[in-house]
């Protein structure tokens, strides 16, 4: 049976978590821009009643959650996410819905993946719905990646389930024939999401682990330069932490190439409507800042 923590290692693991999230915080000042008009219009989002086809644990420490909804399967665009309505749990009413990005779309089948970790009441509610509910889900929502025109060759970097917000972009790249290069990075091995999605949708993927040193940033930027060195790509699309995302626009300067980063952030409604999700990107103090839910979830990072 495994020992549980004492006191004192509670204490010291959420100074770490204090510490880092701190430093992510940190990484991010001055670095984003809201991204230039888009090319096209974005999809209408919907409101569905959605059937739970599959729920099933994955790696070490997180939950695919497979549902039924072909409007937005057939509409979704690389990046965006949902918000997900969290039925009652033990007695207990989850009040606001969770956004979650919106991992792999499958028109054909009608069907959309999302992959998340257990880390509070809302969570942990979701994690015991069962295949055949219904979950009232709305979506697609923000606004996602893009390709320059002209991509050849991309790279994507995702942390934890930041891997999650730029698979879309991955599967668009098979569709294209652009050479893609996902970096997973994670804890441990058996935690990273995306090896077989990559194998399938013909894209190089590249493991980095705190346990192996290899996510270290130093190590972890020594490591992309190397693997570019004949030919950056045209692109970098980064989520997940924001020490990664400084470190991905400061490869992005160095290669001269845009950066495109997707925020999490805790939402209420996902729509614009409660204006509780600023994004932290500098503006002036008079005027209400850019939105991640609608100003992104992706933005310009740049040095």
């Amino acid at each position: 049976m495994k020992t549980p923590p004492t006191a004192a290692e509670t204490r010291a693991a959420l100074a770490r978590q204090a510490a880092f999230a701190a430093a992510d915080a940190a990484a991010l000042d001055g670095l984003l821009s809201v991204r230039p008009a888009e090319a096209g219009p974005r999809p209408e989002p919907v409101w569905d009643d959605a059937t739970v086809v599959n729920h099933e644990v994955v790696r070490e420490r997180y939950h695919r959650l497979t549902l039924s909804c072909g409007t937005i399967a057939a509409t979704a665009l690389a990046g965006q996410f949902l918000m997900i309505t969290v039925p009652p749990h033990g007695g207990e009413r989850i009040l606001l819905p969770r956004p979650m990005a919106i991992h792999r779309r499958n028109p054909e089948r009608g069907t959309i993946e999302v992959i998340y970790g257990v880390a509070g009441r809302g969570t942990t509610a979701l994690a015991a719905v069962n295949p055949g509910q219904r979950l009232l889900v709305t979506g697609p929502l923000g606004r996602g990646f893009e390709f320059p025109s002209g991509t050849r060759r991309a790279l994507m970097i995702g942390r934890g389930v930041g891997v999650c917000a730029v698979m879309g972009s991955v599967e668009d790249a098979a569709a294209r024939g652009i050479e893609a290069t996902l970096v997973a990075s994670g804890r441990t091995r058996g935690s990273l999401i995306g090896s077989a999605e990559c194998a399938e949708l013909g894209a190089r993927f590249i493991p980095v682990t705190d346990a192996e040193g290899t996510a270290d940033l130093p190590e972890l930027g020594a490591l992309l330069r190397r693997e570019f060195a004949a030919g950056p790509p045209d692109v970098v699309f980064v989520c997940g932490a924001g020490v990664l995302t400084r470190l991905a626009a400061e490869l992005g300067a160095e290669w001269g190439v845009p950066v495109q980063a997707s925020l999490e952030a805790h939402m209420a409604c996902g729509l614009g409507y409660c204006h509780g999700c600023a994004a932290p990107v500098r503006t002036d103090p008079a005027v209400e800042g850019p939105l991640v839910c609608v100003d992104g979830p992706v933005f310009d990072a740049a040095v």
